[in-house]
């Protein structure tokens, strides 16, 4: 099964690898791409279950892996989401427009 790894910018510029045992990742990001943090965690959860789904299929068991990128992932989301919701409550009635955009780039592939 070919795996793969792709490499994102979260929402305060730090950089991560994430981890796919399956090309299946391609089929829901493009390189280069920016997503709403709600739809980048979406799409990482339907493209991992997947990944891990086919990887009970052949072996006989989910891709331990695959869920562990999926749980680390919806973690740092739920963190800047709090930091956002922390920062929206201090900062929403002095600059409402000057709130950080909450995305996602999804830089790379690397195969």
């Amino acid at each position: 099964m070919p795996e793969i790894r792709f490499q994102i910018e979260w929402c305060d510029g730090t950089q991560e690898l994430c981890y796919s045992p399956s090309l299946v990742v391609k089929q829901y990001f493009s390189p280069d791409s920016d997503y709403e943090l709600s739809d980048f965690v979406e799409r990482s959860r339907s493209a991992l279950t997947i990944a891990s789904d086919r990887v009970q299929a052949k072996y006989g068991r989910p891709c331990g892996l695959a869920l562990g990128q999926l749980q680390a992932i919806e973690a740092r989301a739920a963190q800047y989401t709090a930091e956002y919701a922390a920062e929206y409550a201090a900062q929403s009635a002095q600059q409402p427009d000057q709130l950080p955009q909450l995305k996602v780039r999804v830089l790379r592939f690397v195969e």
